[in-house]
């Protein structure tokens, strides 16, 4: 019998929270009787969070503790453990116990009588500071208007996938925020459901102003890549043609100022604006067809990781 549900949970620096965690996810998957395995990814702790995992995975067959090498972030120690998990549905969550793992099994049941391949949580009632929440808010309006998901909470890790879209997603930076518009953009049905969500008790929050920029830049990145990934020409070449056409009509009018009307090219600037122009346009053309290819080699590409694992214990 194979495994049904698959817990992942990127952890850094979280020596206080895993046990709990640990011990909570338990207490809410042992009733349902089912296969199960549990997940934490180590990314690269400097606290003692690895020798806690360590203790666990000894007396617990389930456990499965994925350390990292060093810190790659969230979104790349979420990737790696997806890339393990072997269940046929597969929820994510935080390991900083705000997350309520007894929303777990509501979601399968969700993912499983509903039509949708993906149940994200929605923080409806959030317990976080009020800057955080701010913050927060104007991020979920940006991705809301940038990408055109409908979803309300896109920034919360609680969610349940059927393994087929959460094994098709390509994480790096900080793309985890930008799930649902991947997956739904790949096709997949996206669902929501109101989850529980708790004070921190332990350590301190990760996010930072940092994260926001970064966060924001991966949100252009990702818009673009979406929009363009597989036909790269339509912009390029677009803009190149516009370009190029500008400058044409530029020239053409300046030549034929100076042919029969005696016009003068060398009071005329105008006249090395449409020159560049045309330039810049057979340029923007020629990267139009060179990103074309790269898109083909990338596309063609295999196993490509942005992490590395050091060790997996069970």
């Amino acid at each position: 019998m194979g495994i049904e549900l698959s817990v992942v949970i990127p952890a850094y620096n979280e020596e206080e929270s895993v046990g709990p965690c640990y011990k909570e996810i338990v207490e809410a998957l042992n009733p349902l009787g089912i296969a199960y395995e549990i997940i934490f990814v180590d990314d690269g702790s400097k606290d003692s969070t690895f020798n806690v995992l360590q203790k666990l995975s000894k007396s617990d067959g389930n456990l499965k503790v994925v350390k990292l090498r060093k810190n790659f972030g969230q979104s790349a120690a979420l990737k790696a453990g997806l890339d393990i998990a072997a269940g046929a549905i597969i929820a994510t969550m935080d390991a900083d116990l705000q997350n309520d793992p007894k929303d777990i099994p509501l979601m399968m049941d969700m993912l499983k009588n509903q039509d949708c391949d993906v149940v994200c949580g929605w923080r409806y009632n959030r317990k976080d500071t009020f800057s955080k929440k701010i913050v927060s808010k104007f991020a979920n309006f940006l991705r809301k208007n940038v990408t055109g998901e409908e979803i309300h909470d896109s920034g919360c890790t609680l969610r349940a996938y059927i393994s087929e879209s959460a094994k098709s997603l390509e994480l790096y930076g900080e793309l985890h925020r930008y799930i649902p518009a991947m997956l739904s953009w790949k096709g997949y049905k996206i669902c929501e459901m109101k989850t529980n969500h708790r004070e921190r008790k332990y350590g301190t929050t990760k996010y930072n102003w940092k994260r926001l920029v970064k966060g924001y830049l991966d949100l252009l990145l990702v818009s673009f890549w979406q929009r363009y990934s597989m036909r790269p020409m339509h912009i390029f070449g677009g803009c190149g043609l516009v370009m190029g056409a500008v400058g044409f009509l530029i020239t053409l009018y300046l030549t034929i100022s100076k042919l029969f009307f005696g016009g003068s090219l060398s009071e005329r600037p105008l006249f090395l604006v449409g020159f560049f122009l045309i330039v810049i346009g057979v340029q923007f053309v020629a990267t139009g067809i060179l990103a074309d290819i790269m898109s083909k080699i990338y596309y063609g590409q295999n196993s490509r990781k942005n992490y590395l694992v050091e060790k997996v214990l069970n």
